[in-house]
């Protein structure tokens, strides 16, 4: 399947004014090392590409406290096609977008649903630890008609 130009460009969604997402498609590329999110964020998204015989300074990560009120996930599609289902804080369906092999998104805020278009495998990462689902999650109805979809107050960069 051909990518369109447009679709090799990092997307963020949002919702008013809210990070819901940050998609990074498979064919993207540049060089050094970057960050996608706020340093805020309780999980951070960085990108780095380096040439053959590059080398970075081994180090440890130092024990410092962190609060984390909400649980962020970071999906790279391993296989197939699906579509997350993208929807704000108070479960208003904001926006779908379709992944395939080698796409990322990080699911900042507000809640999400997938569909698996073909045969699929996701790797999945998010914060701990997890305490059950009845805690951690809190289920709604199934995704609406992209028909019958409202969009109003949402906003793709």
């Amino acid at each position: 399947m051909l990518r369109s130009e447009e679709a090799l460009v990092i997307k963020e969604v949002k919702f008013e004014g809210i990070l819901l997402a940050i998609i990074i498609p498979r064919d993207h590329s540049h060089d050094g090392l970057s960050f996608f999110t706020p340093k805020d964020l309780s999980l951070q998204l960085g990108y780095m590409k380096y040439p053959a015989n590059h080398h970075i300074v081994p180090h440890v990560h130092k024990t410092v406290q962190r609060s984390v009120s909400t649980t962020m996930e970071a999906i790279l599609v391993k296989s197939g096609r699906i579509i997350v289902d993208l929807y704000s804080q108070d479960k208003r369906y904001v926006d779908s977008e379709e992944l395939v092999q080698g796409d990322f998104i990080l699911l900042v805020a507000g809640g999400h649903g997938y569909r698996f278009v073909e045969d699929g495998e996701l790797l999945e990462v998010k914060q701990g630890p997890y305490v059950s689902e009845h805690v951690d999650k809190e289920k709604f109805n199934e995704p609406p008609s992209l028909t019958s979809a409202d969009s109003s107050g949402h906003e793709n960069t």
